[in-house]
């Protein structure tokens, strides 16, 4: 089947196979242009012309962790120089900050302290809750879940209880980086296996927990590890319904150790973030949104990226040192006037939303 007949019967509703996605996702020259195209019908035929974004603030914890993942430079070992843990007093400061910002999610992010356990993570979220009461706490990834739980003999669902109990609103879907055991092995090899991985999510979302589903690509993969990755994301998808939107992840490169060592390239080029985001769009067809991650692209590939099938500008943040310190300098904060006019130019609406997508009615921002 010709480029063209296929973009046209997957905008018409055909399913692409994973063969059909790895196809299109090596695609080279302006045929990947056609590819955005595609995908930019199939976005506005399943979102109209929003471009969403949610008000939140990320809250770091700690940088010591017993991973150390080589595409990651913000991960430390204990007892290195420059590690922090931050306590009760400083995470409820900062939560009160992100009330006081007016923000409807708060989003820990933390390495996995190799110290931590299960009341570890329970009591981060009900600080949080305690200072920060009606906020969304989005935390924790399936890697954590299933470290506490070995570690404390329980099993998957009684953390995922705890937590929920303890006050979590929303579960995230990081940790998976590329759902190939293969490429985990060189990449994050002391991480959960896929099948874990899936495992737990798929028990969160039966609990009615949603979580986001992310990818973190352009770390040495190929395009049919991405496929494989998108592929089981689908059919969790189409057996739970309970992720909230794909986050791709494009590697930021500069101070990692994997990059360093030589084993990875220079993360993903501009064709491959294009495409990533476009065969997303059209391969994940029971996903309604796909975020444009801002801090890792810049803001004139966000342009390019929401005219490809992209759809949320994901949040505020406020902070994020884990793509700083991977080389990521302007990764801190996006005022929304920015979003707008990012947005307006597109001849597009800006539309504040929740953790879930339910969409909030703000007046417009300004444009920047």
């Amino acid at each position: 089947m010709d480029l063209r007949t296929l973009l046209s019967d997957t905008v018409a509703g055909h399913r692409l196979t994973p063969g059909e996605a790895r196809r299109l996702m090596e695609v080279t020259g302006r045929e990947a242009l056609a590819i955005a195209a595609a995908a930019d019908e199939v976005r506005e035929e399943r979102v109209g012309d929003r471009v969403t974004y949610v008000r939140n603030q990320n809250l770091h914890v700690t940088n010591i962790c017993k991973n150390l993942c080589g595409f990651c430079g913000f991960g430390r070992p204990p007892g290195a120089p420059g590690t922090y843990l931050h306590g009760k007093e400083e995470i409820q400061r900062r939560a009160r900050l992100g009330a006081e910002r007016g923000v409807t999610e708060i989003c820990p992010l933390s390495g996995v302290h190799p110290g931590f356990s299960v009341e570890s993570y329970t009591d981060l979220v009900s600080w949080i809750r305690e200072a920060a009461p009606g906020v969304d706490v989005h935390f924790c990834s399936p890697e954590e879940v299933s470290f506490v739980a070995e570690k404390a003999g329980v099993s998957t669902r009684e953390v995922l209880e705890r937590l929920r109990a303890a006050g979590l609103g929303t579960l995230q879907g990081t940790a998976a980086e590329i759902l190939v055991d293969e490429v985990r092995q060189v990449i994050c090899p002391r991480k959960c296996d896929t099948a874990t991985w899936l495992r737990v999510i798929r028990e969160a979302h039966g609990m009615g927990i949603r979580s986001t589903a992310t990818i973190m690509y352009g770390a040495g993969e190929s395009a049919a590890d991405r496929v494989t990755h998108l592929d089981l994301l689908r059919g969790v998808q189409d057996e739970t319904g309970g992720f909230t939107e794909l986050v791709p992840l494009t590697y930021v490169h500069r101070n990692t150790p994997l990059y360093r060592a030589g084993k990875a390239p220079a993360g993903a080029t501009g064709r491959e973030d294009l495409l990533l985001i476009a065969v997303a769009r059209l391969f994940l067809d029971n996903f309604d949104h796909v975020q444009v991650s801002w801090g890792k692209v810049g803001p004139k590939m966000v342009s390019l990226l929401l005219l490809a099938g992209a759809d949320d500008l994901g949040g505020t943040m406020f902070e994020d040192e884990v793509s700083v310190d991977a080389g990521a300098e302007d990764a801190a904060f996006m005022d929304p006037a920015a979003m707008a006019r990012i947005v307006s130019d597109l001849g597009r609406r800006l539309v504040r939303r929740t953790t879930s997508y339910s969409l909030l009615d703000d007046p417009p921002a300004d444009p920047a």
